[in-house]
């Protein structure tokens, strides 16, 4: 009889009501302003098939990845799609205009390229404005002039203002940009796009110091979509938001160890044993993208028991304290981070944010999606 070989027990489990959710939550939160659920990095880590059919009520999806768009486009989504850095080169917006996406034009080079480019049809383009992120952007005293230019163009059809908030996490930290952004575009007839995961959350205070109407907006919600908060955990959790985490990377135990006091574990010895202890070795590691930062003391799940990481993480294979959970044994489930226990205080306990994590699960790691 022929067997059938047993994949590794490290799944990420991908909750597509989850997901729902929390798209959900961000059309109650800013009062139905138009909404991009935004997929880059695969959806965070989630897989963008599944995105897609989960976010199918958002307004339209954003991502940085053209081929991505493209295949989204394959897939059969037929509302816009919006290229969140433009395009890098002249066969890109010609794809752009094949495949109906949104653009945005962050700088000269960029602007130049896409006049320069004659396309077969017009393409709605978002002008971002550097308002204190200093990353990309034109200058934002030059907003009219540049709005002024993308109106004279034939090749242009819809013309969008953005900005991207630095601080919106912190305690009115979009306030100082979001000043900038208003002195420059008051009066200029165009649809905005401003909010982020944390301005999403205080939108009301961010609509009622704009100069236009919250129904001129347009979101960019990320993180929020997949049931990370983008605050300090510790301060404005995922739960105390109201989120619902749409990711659950979970694995079992392959072996257990029983050390007596004295005794290390793992590479370089860095944890020692204080007493007659039991360790159990979970399969994941490094390479499926848990963080190697996670030291002794991060939070882990073993039988639905919270105990905690010893030892350091290594390529494919993590120690964990089991000495008080007496059911322990090899095929015990673990989750490493989901609907038990928060990504985001796992990250705290690396030194990192929710962000990293689900975007760095690696594609050796089975999805399954429910």
């Amino acid at each position: 009889m022929t067997q059938r070989n047993m994949p590794r027990p490290l799944v990420a489990t991908i909750d597509r009501a989850a997901l729902t959710h929390n798209l959900e939550l961000v059309r109650q939160l800013t009062r139905g302003a138009r909404t991009w659920a935004v997929i880059k990095a695969d959806a965070y880590g989630h897989g963008i098939n599944a995105a897609m059919q989960a976010f199918a009520d958002a307004d339209g999806l954003a991502l940085i990845e053209i081929e991505n768009a493209i295949r989204l486009r394959e897939l059969g989504w037929k509302k816009p799609i919006l290229l969140l850095e433009g395009c890098y080169a002249a066969l890109d917006w010609h794809a752009a205009a094949e495949h109906r996406l949104s653009c945005v034009i962050h700088s000269d080079e960029q602007l130049s390229e896409f006049e320069a480019t004659p396309l077969a049809r017009t393409l709605d383009i978002y002008l971002k404005f550097n308002t204190g992120m200093n990353r990309l952007g034109f200058r934002i005293d030059r907003a009219r002039d540049l709005a002024t230019r993308a109106t004279l163009n034939p090749g242009v059809g819809e013309i969008t203002l953005m900005t991207h908030f630095a601080c919106a996490d912190e305690r009115d930290g979009h306030l100082e940009q979001l000043r900038a952004f208003n002195d420059a575009t008051v009066g200029l007839p165009f649809a905005r796009s401003i909010a982020n995961s944390a301005a999403c959350f205080d939108f009301d205070r961010v609509a009622a110091n704009e100069v236009a109407s919250a129904s001129q907006d347009s979101v960019r919600p990320g993180i929020m979509l997949y049931g990370a908060t983008p605050f300090s955990h510790a301060t404005r959790s995922a739960a105390s938001l109201k989120l619902k985490p749409a990711m659950t990377l979970s694995t079992e135990i392959i072996g257990v160890q029983s050390l007596k006091a004295g005794e290390r574990v793992g590479y370089g010895g860095t944890y020692t044993a204080s007493r007659n202890e039991r360790i159990a070795v979970i399969a994941c590691g490094y390479a499926d993208g848990y963080p190697r930062a996670a030291g002794t003391g991060t939070p882990i799940l073993v039988a639905g028991q919270r105990t905690r990481v010893v030892g350091r993480v290594s390529m494919d294979k993590i120690t964990v304290d089991v000495t008080d959970i007496e059911l322990a044994r090899v095929g015990t489930p673990v989750e490493l981070w989901g609907t038990q226990l928060p990504v985001d205080e796992v990250a705290a306990a690396a030194g990192t944010i929710g962000y990293e994590l689900l975007t760095a699960v690696a594609p050796r790691v089975s999805r399954d999606v429910i």
